[in-house]
């Protein structure tokens, strides 16, 4: 009987040890970040956070639509704080009525549609890529970094989190241009990898690729990331940049550029590539076989916004 009840309490351990092993680092840490700040509220309100039930979540969710919190922002710490519950061995019915229902009737008041952060375009893409160059305090290697960081992330429209993921090994030169294997993402929780392929551009002063070349050759890179952090002295250290570095360097050359930043981000590369696609005519399957999207909703986004003034019927009416 001892070693019944010891064996279930193992496999008890290791389900919870393969549900945490489900969702990627980045994931869980976003986990207990959200669930923090419910925390947070119960400790204030004498509830208890873990195991909660749903009227607190609702009370939680009506707090922070008080604090005119985005609607995304309200799914993502409902879904955070049923993932802990599970986590850590409870249940929570994250689809209970008075969660729902109160859900509802938020959006209702607040509206559905959200302002995200904007894309850059190539406008702006040529903006920062030519601060760059006329930048006298940056060493040269530096300079090279940053271009290939910004050319590579938006032609490939890269999340950031992929972007800095990237190794040595995961590159493959071609004629046509250079293929990447991307590893882990946030839509692939199992590993199963996706290739993009960048091709040349005829213009060298904003070609990904040729940037990505120079990038090796000047800092000596043959294993590992090749997105790394400088020591003082503008020494290549060994340790990788994180994701948070490519929204601050967007930010800070956008500011150079003279072109407000703060409605800017890492994922305006990302946003940026879509767009610009769009505006050219790639239609929604092109676009999502590089950025790797899963469902058309989000790129359909892009698309919609990018034929804005292009397909608009005011465009029609002929005022003499």
């Amino acid at each position: 009987m001892n070693d019944l009840i010891t064996d279930v309490k193992i496999l008890h351990e290791e389900t919870l040890n393969n549900l945490k092993s489900s969702k990627a680092n980045n994931t869980i840490r976003a986990y207990r970040s959200d669930f923090k700040d419910f925390g947070a509220f119960c400790a204030k309100n004498g509830f208890k956070s873990l195991p909660t039930d749903p009227k607190i979540v609702s009370l939680y969710l009506t707090h922070l639509s008080i604090k005119d919190s985005k609607m995304s922002t309200l799914r993502r710490r409902l879904v955070s704080i049923g993932m802990i519950h599970k986590l850590k061995g409870h249940y929570l019915d994250t689809k209970h009525p008075i969660i729902i229902e109160n859900l509802m009737g938020i959006s209702r008041k607040k509206g559905n549609y959200q302002i995200g952060k904007k894309p850059i375009l190539i406008n702006q893409l040529k903006a920062i890529i030519n601060v760059i160059d006329q930048d006298r305090e940056n060493i040269e290697i530096k300079k090279i970094r940053d271009k290939t960081i910004i050319l590579i992330g938006f032609g490939g429209g890269f999340r950031r989190a992929e972007l800095v993921s990237i190794n040595w090994e995961d590159l493959e030169f071609v004629p046509e241009g250079v293929k990447i294997i991307i590893r882990r993402s946030k839509t692939d929780q199992f590993g199963e990898g996706m290739i993009k392929g960048l091709p040349y551009f005829s213009n060298e002063t904003y070609c990904p690729v040729i940037h990505l070349k120079k990038w090796l050759e000047i800092s000596n890179i043959k294993s590992g990331s090749i997105f790394r952090k400088f020591n003082k002295g503008y020494t290549l250290s060994d340790k990788r940049l994180n994701d948070q570095s490519v929204a601050l360097l967007i930010k800070k050359y956008l500011g150079v550029a003279g072109i407000e930043n703060k409605n800017y981000s890492g994922h305006s590369l990302r946003s940026g590539f879509a767009t610009v696609s769009a505006e050219s005519g790639a239609d929604e399957r092109s676009i999502m076989a590089m950025t790797g999207h899963k469902t058309t909703q989000m790129v359909r986004r892009y698309i919609k916004e990018a034929n804005l003034f292009k397909n608009n019927a005011l465009n029609k009416i002929k005022i003499d």
